[in-house]
């Protein structure tokens, strides 16, 4: 079957329809004289260019933000806070000031494209003399800003946002003469305001897409299309409105990224292969092969795409394959990259250099390979799934997004989430501390540091993505913690975040081990930070609307799993053949 869309030679952007310069320009003008855009966001005084950065320094000292000596009973340092009879209505209003403002910034970083809103910058931070690409519109980004929106009933943006960058898919990017596959998803897009046939006196709006081909390290997003199938649905569970998830552009869509993601190559598991920097790590960090977080939206992206594919002529190919695949990951995934005591016992003792279809040690790992915090970390109750997995190589490192989202995408057993949350809890000093939460742990440091990311100074230990804290984080923690009926963990780290993030303007990271310091090439004002922070809010005050980034567990799943796991029993497959549905 031809998925693919019918297309002459695209040009490297979106434009507006033209209009005349004559007469008044209203609200949603697309070309202007001054090449300024109308609409940008409600604001008294002159309108901006687009993508500009707000200017909300005004606020920085807003008395409601000083949120006080404690929280919850406890001091900003720790130490325990001395009573006072108002205490708790102070925090409360104190709590409701941090909200209020979030919501204004995360207005203020809207981003309108001929009138209509389409996403938010990543970051607006006025004091940052060289933004590099933080004032441009990321598909993960947006994300938790999506989620938000919907979560307050305001629709028009993520709708807006979900066919602009449909139309973005798939344009004949480059990169040293070189295309990608058909379906890939921009990193980003910029409202670019352009002079239209040479004449500077009449502009136009374009939508600017990045592959990667500008971006640090050249990688291409494997995450954007799997974040998009991802909101695609939320935004129907939420609104009601399933007209977007039905039309034929987005269907087609939705096919172009499985088919990309489907293809068939050199790879033996079912996990996505992907290159260091394709993710939320962007880059060199030692995660390229098979990491965690990529299979848990995948795995994700997967269940939300059968859920919307409409029956049709010729799918049926595409939809075997799709579900062979979610069952073949989830065997592989649980089977192999879980990780607790008991596990850890057992590859202690693995036996190498085995060959057979009976081996216990299938991918050949050396015990040595086990590191040494590793031994006095892992609790006793608790266990996790292990970063990446690779012949002869697994990457021991706790990976939050990709543990997180394993649990919302039930990825992840029953007993696996509880698990991991019970992780979490036990370790909460090292992964949460002083800001939820750790992106990784432990951080890469000495010659392993200088080896894996090649001397990154940006990544130094305990920094950025070395183990840095990122805040953006909670809004996953929240959803993965109410799926399984575990608020109280979400709130613990909210009250965490409640202490600080506004008063340290909203940064994009934290670093040192216990998230003490903000980052010091974080930039401040970020826009996911501020999002994943409201998001939590909202969810914990209306849990039951988690339902629309969570899937559930299917019976037919269950069911190959519990095949394939009598097929892998040594055992049972001398007593009984077991069935060869399913390739693992």
């Amino acid at each position: 079957m031809d998925m693919g869309i019918a297309r002459v030679a695209a040009p490297l952007h979106l434009a507006c329809s033209a209009r005349p310069t004559g007469g008044s320009l209203g609200v949603g003008a697309a070309r202007s004289r001054t090449g300024r855009q109308s609409g940008w966001g409600r604001r008294c005084g002159p309108s901006r260019p687009p993508n500009s950065v707000p200017d909300p320094r005004a606020r920085h000292h807003d008395p409601g933000l000083e949120i006080g000596d404690a929280v919850d009973g406890r001091s900003v340092n720790g130490g325990a806070a001395k009573p006072h009879p108002q205490a708790a209505p102070r925090m409360r209003r104190a709590a409701a000031a941090v909200e209020d403002q979030g919501w204004e910034l995360l207005r203020e970083s809207v981003v309108h494209y001929c009138g209509s809103p389409v996403g938010t910058i990543a970051a607006c931070d006025p004091d940052d003399p060289t933004p590099l690409n933080y004032d441009q519109v990321f598909i993960r980004d947006f994300v938790p800003s999506g989620i938000a929106f919907l979560l307050k009933g305001e629709y028009g943006i993520v709708r807006n946002f979900i066919l602009h960058t449909l139309q973005l898919q798939s344009w004949e990017k480059t990169m040293d003469c070189h295309s990608p596959g058909q379906g890939l998803m921009p990193a980003s897009f910029k409202v670019r305001v352009i002079p239209l046939d040479g004449d500077d006196d009449v502009t136009e709006e374009v939508l600017d897409p990045d592959f990667g081909e500008a971006a640090i390290g050249r990688v291409a997003p494997v995450d954007s299309g799997l974040w998009w199938i991802i909101l695609l649905r939320a935004y129907g569970k939420c609104s009601g409105d399933l007209s977007v998830q039905e039309r034929i552009d987005v269907q087609t869509g939705i096919k172009m990224i499985l088919k990309l993601c489907l293809t068939d190559g050199f790879d033996m598991f079912p996990t996505l292969l992907v290159t260091d920097g394709s993710c939320m790590i962007d880059r060199r960090m030692g995660i390229h092969g098979h990491p965690l977080e990529i299979q848990a939206l995948f795995y994700s992206a997967l269940l939300c795409a059968r859920e919307m594919l409409t029956p049709e002529d010729g799918s049926d190919d595409l939809i075997r394959a799709l579900n062979n695949r979610l069952i073949a990951l989830s065997f592989h995934i649980r089977e192999y990259y879980w990780l607790d005591k008991r596990k850890l016992n057992e590859i202690y003792r693995y036996k190498t250099e085995e060959y057979s279809y009976d081996a216990v040690n299938k991918f050949n790992i050396y015990p040595d390979q086990i590191p040494s915090w590793l031994v006095e970390w892992i609790p006793p109750k608790g266990g996790y799934f292990i970063g990446n997995l690779q012949p002869a190589h697994m990457d021991f490192r706790f990976f939050s997004l990709g543990n997180l989202w394993s649990i919302v995408s039930s990825l992840a057993t029953g007993h696996q989430s509880h698990a991991i949350l019970d992780l979490i809890e036990a370790k909460w000093s090292d992964l949460v501390a002083e800001m939820p939460m750790k992106i990784c742990y432990p951080a890469l440091e000495d010659e392993e540091w200088k080896f894996i990311t090649g001397s990154d100074p940006k990544n130094t230990p305990w920094s950025y993505h070395n183990g840095g804290s990122w805040p953006t984080l909670l809004w996953q923690l929240t959803v993965a913690c109410i799926k399984m009926n575990r608020p109280e963990i979400a709130e613990r780290a909210v009250e965490v975040s409640e202490r600080r993030i506004a008063r340290d303007k909203w940064p994009e990271y934290y670093d040192t081990k216990r998230a003490r310091f903000i980052g010091k090439q974080s930039r401040l004002f970020q826009t996911w930070s501020i999002a994943g922070f409201l998001v939590a809010k909202l969810l914990l005050e209306t849990p039951d609307k988690s339902r629309i980034l969570c899937n559930n567990e299917d019976e037919e799943i269950l069911n190959a799993l519990s095949l394939m796991a009598d097929g892998s029993s040594p055992r049972r497959r001398r007593r009984k053949q077991a069935p060869k549905n399913y390739i693992v």
